[in-house]
């Protein structure tokens, strides 16, 4: 039985602020379509940290067995999120201090019904 967790860390309405100003402040500097391309090449470039930050729900759902001899343990967590306007269900590799380590795997959602039924499916 997995444990449901509410995270207060960041909102669905700050991240889409914040990718909202990160557009903003590419397009200032490069031009509005090569700003906003900008935008998505540094979500591409740091997807896990940016879907981590963006959850709004987490689950633990195991243990993540490395092929490599980590002297760390890792933790597979499901979360909730919304990033960039859209809602997205992803699996994690987070160590014991909550910090990111890989993406396993991401399914977006464009509405939060679906992304919390798939949250829920174990």
């Amino acid at each position: 039985m997995g444990m449901f967790q509410p995270v207060s860390v960041a909102s669905a309405n700050v991240m889409d602020r914040a990718m909202a100003a990160l557009v903003s402040g590419l397009a200032i500097e490069f031009g509005h379509g090569v700003g906003e391309a900008l935008a998505h090449r540094f979500l591409e470039a740091e997807e896990t940290d940016f879907l981590w930050d963006a959850r709004d729900q987490e689950r633990w759902i195991g243990a993540y067995e490395s092929t490599d001899d980590d002297e760390i343990d890792l933790d597979r967590v499901r979360i909730l999120g919304r990033l960039d306007g859209r809602w997205f269900v992803a699996v994690m590799i987070v160590d014991g201090d909550g910090n990111p380590h890989g993406l396993m795997r991401r399914r977006e959602f464009g509405r939060r019904k679906q992304a919390l039924a798939e949250f829920a499916d174990a």
